[in-house]
């Protein structure tokens, strides 16, 4: 019995390696928004290294990060992208399947945009309006009631006279958790003390960032290139994304000042324009040495060459880091160092 236990156990150890081996690509999953960003790397780090490039797919921030954490082993992702900072409840879902080593890049910034197309109507914005004809309730005559506005100039008479149309991302999106963060809470605050009306705290949640569902805002899926073509077909219409689509997209749509700020590559950099966000990129610590190429893949993205202000990542909408914060997150990232339940909760 025992000689055949230890078969087995040989067996099974010998089909690990073997599976082990059978992966020689590196495999990334997560943000749309980081998405464009990872596959320049890919293709550079193919090239330059010869290594096979890698395969990157847009799930979405959360999509990714599932997909991330659900273990260890060649069947799942060595990397995933994300729009915002990975949450402590993510950490304990990898963590409670064996995910230990996760490391943490920061990889730059990102601001989201409001937009159309070049044909469109004019806007300028604040944060206050965008709450107003997103939210499912609004605060109205001193009572909180469902969104009755159908219209911009509904809202503020200096807006367009059109119909509230919005194309953005879906919950399981890193955009969405930080547009809701930083533009709906905010613009709902904003919109509370206009009109008086005073909400307690479990109820603020659910009035400040549940969106509306009656057709004003839709979910246009994960992926941001798919709202630029719509928005170029439907002028009237505004799409939520991140700048480097903007960026991109420069001769066929235009972004619009929130508060009073253009959502320019220089107002981003400086803290100017209200909503921007650090960008991240996930590795999987237990793969390393196991999938060949993802210490060169890491030290690719942290080059000056990728993600300084003057490198290829730049040309494609990355708001580059401080070399100060490019040097700290080098460092953690090509050290592997694994972040920790502590830090990630004292973020959120």
């Amino acid at each position: 019995m025992l000689k055949k236990t230890l078969a087995l156990a040989a067996v099974a150890t010998v089909a690990v390696a073997g599976a082990a081996e059978a992966r020689d690509q590196i495999r990334i999953v997560g943000s749309s928004t980081v998405y464009p960003f990872t596959t320049t790397v890919a293709e550079n780090f193919g090239k330059a290294t010869g290594n096979k490039t890698p395969i990157v797919e847009s799930t979405g921030t959360g999509g990714g990060f599932k997909l991330f954490c659900a273990g260890v082993g060649t069947e799942h992702p060595d990397f995933t992208n994300a729009s915002r900072r990975m949450k402590a409840s993510e950490l304990e879902q990898c963590q409670a399947n064996g995910v230990n080593d996760v490391v943490e890049m920061k990889v730059g910034y990102d601001g989201i945009v409001i937009a159309n197309s070049k044909s469109g109507p004019d806007a300028d914005l604040t944060r206050k309006d965008i709450f107003l004809a997103l939210a499912k309730q609004v605060p109205v005559d001193g009572k909180i009631v469902a969104n009755p506005y159908t219209t911009w100039n509904q809202i503020n008479p200096a807006l367009p006279a059109e119909k509230i149309e919005v194309l953005g991302p879906p919950p399981t999106s890193g955009t969405r958790d930080a547009f809701v963060e930083m533009v709906m809470d905010v613009g709902c605050e904003a919109a509370l003390k206009a009109t008086g009306v005073e909400v307690g705290k479990d109820d603020k949640k659910a009035v400040c960032q549940q969106v509306r569902e009656d057709g004003a805002y839709i979910e246009a899926g994960e992926n941001d290139n798919l709202i630029v073509q719509k928005l170029e077909s439907n002028p009237k219409a505004f799409g939520i994304f991140g700048y480097s689509f903007l960026d991109q997209n420069a001769g066929q749509i235009k972004g619009h000042k929130v508060d009073g700020q253009e959502p320019t590559y220089d107002n981003i950099a400086n803290g100017a324009y209200p909503v921007s966000r650090p960008l991240f990129v996930y590795a999987k610590g237990a793969h390393v040495g196991t999938i060949p190429g993802m210490k060169e893949f890491i030290a690719e993205y942290t080059s000056e060459r990728a993600w300084s202000a003057d490198g290829y990542l730049a040309d494609k909408g990355l708001i580059a880091m401080p070399q100060a914060e490019r040097e700290q997150f080098r460092a953690s990232a090509e050290g592997l160092q694994a972040v920790s339940l502590e830090q990630l909760k004292a973020s959120h």
